[in-house]
C-alpha cells in the first residue's frame, strides 16, 4: 500500500504552530485537565489511581459504556476505541475493502476518505455536492452510479469543509438505496452534535442501518483533539472483530489516561456541548454580518452544523495566493480549498474558538486595506 501525502495536514503543519491567528481550524474551544476533572465527582479519584498499563484493544468497557449513551441502538459491545478518527478511516477501510471494489465518496471531503480506498486499489466515484444548490447532494446521481461491485458509500455528516447536513429524508433515501443494493455506508460523524437546530439532529447511521458504520471522535464538538481518541460503532460482530484484530498492526490499544479523560467528557457531554455550541453560534452571527457586508467579494453558503464554513472569493485571484497574502500581511491562517480537491476559489474557515471576533476584525482590516477599491 502506498498513499499520497495528506495535503491538508502538510499545509497545516507548515503554518499552524507559527501563525498568530488560526482562522481555519475545525475543532471547538479546548480546556485543561483540571477543568475536565472538576466536572465529575466520581472520576478524579479513579484518574489519580489509574494504572498506566495496556488496556483492552477494543477499548475499556467503562469507556465504551459511556460512548454508547451517544447512540439509540448501539451497545458497548458494538463499539471499538481508536486513536483518533484517522486510525478509524484507515483500519475500517482496510478491513472492508478489497482491490477492484467500487466506492462512492461524498465530495469534497477529507482526503483519507478517498485516498485510502484508492491505495487499496478500489475504483472511486466522487458524489459531488453542488455549491450553487447550498452544497446539496444529488440522490439520482447516487442511484445511477451504483455498480455490481459497489461495496461502500462514504459520507461525512455533518460535512467538512462546507458545514452541510443531510436532512432526515435524505438519510432515509440513502439507507434505502444502500439496503436495496447490499452496500456498506461508512459515515464520518466526527461533527455530530454540532447541528445548529435541534430539529435537524438525526440518528447516527449505525443506529438505523445494520451495514452502517459511524465514526466519532473527541476532537470536534468536545474540543479535545489532544487526547487522540476516536471510536467506531459497528453492528456486525465479525467486522468488529476484524477491526480490533487489524489494530494489532497500528496501535494495538489506546492510551488509558486518554480513555478515562474522554469518558469524563462524554459523561458531562451536555455541559461541554452547550458551552461550545454557544461559542459557535455567537461567532456564526458575526460571520453572517461580515459576509453580508462584503457580499461583493465573497460568496457565503451558510453552514447548517459544525464550526467550519467554505466561503468563495469572487475576485480574480487564486485562493492559494489569497491565503498566502492574508497570512503574510495579517498573520491569519486560512485553509485554501485545493487541499479538498479542485477548489481554487474556496477556503475553509473555522469559528469554534473564543478569539474568532479578534481574528475576524484582523481579517476585515486585510479586506479594507487590500480588496476595497
Amino acid at each position: 500500500m502506498k498513499v499520497n501525502e495528506l495535503e491538508l495536514e502538510r499545509y497545516l503543519a507548515k503554518y499552524e504552530f507559527i501563525a498568530p491567528y488560526l482562522f481555519c481550524t475545525s475543532d471547538s474551544e479546548s480546556f485543561g485537565i483540571n477543568e475536565l476533572l472538576n466536572m465529575d465527582k466520581d472520576y478524579p479519584k479513579k484518574f489519580s489511581e489509574l494504572k498506566l498499563g495496556y488496556v483492552d484493544p477494543q477499548g475499556s468497557k467503562y469507556f465504551r459504556e459511556e460512548i454508547s449513551t451517544l447512540y439509540s441502538n448501539i451497545s458497548s459491545d458494538e463499539i471499538v476505541i481508536l486513536s483518533g478518527a484517522a486510525e478509524g478511516i484507515f483500519v475500517i477501510m482496510n478491513v472492508l475493502l478489497e482491490k477492484n471494489d467500487h466506492v462512492i465518496v461524498q465530495w469534497p471531503c477529507y482526503q483519507p476518505l478517498y485516498e485510502i480506498p484508492i491505495s487499496i486499489g478500489c475504483e472511486v466515484t466522487k458524489w459531488e455536492m453542488k455549491e450553487d444548490n447550498n452544497w446539496e447532494t444529488d440522490m439520482e446521481f447516487l442511484r445511477r452510479d451504483i455498480k455490481n461491485n459497489t461495496k461502500m458509500i462514504v459520507i461525512n455528516n455533518p460535512h467538512n469543509p462546507t458545514g452541510f447536513l443531510f436532512s432526515k429524508d435524505a438519510i432515509a433515501k440513502l439507507v434505502d438505496i444502500a439496503n436495496r443494493n447490499n452496500i456498506w455506508i461508512f459515515s464520518d460523524e466526527v461533527y455530530r452534535f454540532t447541528e445548529y437546530e435541534e430539529s435537524d439532529q438525526i440518528l447516527a447511521i449505525a443506529d438505523i442501518y445494520d451495514k452502517g458504520i459511524s465514526l466519532g471522535a473527541m476532537s470536534k464538538v468536545f474540543g479535545l483533539g489532544g487526547l487522540r481518541i476516536g471510536w467506531a460503532s459497528v453492528r456486525n460482530k465479525e467486522v468488529l472483530r476484524k477491526i480490533v484484530s487489524f489494530k494489532d498492526y497500528t496501535t494495538i490499544c489506546c492510551s488509558s489516561p486518554s480513555e478515562m479523560l474522554s469518558a469524563i467528557a462524554i459523561r458531562n457531554k451536555n455541559t461541554i456541548i452547550e458551552k461550545n455550541m454557544k461559542i459557535i453560534k455567537d461567532n456564526l452571527k458575526l460571520l453572517d454580518a461580515f459576509f453580508e457586508k462584503y457580499k461583493d467579494l465573497f460568496e457565503w453558503v451558510r453552514p447548517k452544523a459544525g464550526a467550519i464554513g467554505f466561503p468563495k472569493i469572487k475576485f480574480n485571484m487564486d485562493v492559494k495566493d489569497f491565503s498566502n497574502d492574508v497570512l503574510e500581511k495579517k498573520g491569519i491562517l486560512l485553509l485554501p480549498g485545493f487541499v479538498f480537491g479542485d477548489y481554487n476559489k474556496n477556503f475553509r474557515i473555522g469559528f469554534g474558538k473564543k478569539n474568532t471576533k479578534e481574528i475576524l476584525d484582523k481579517f476585515e482590516e486585510y479586506v479594507i486595506e487590500n480588496l476595497i477599491k
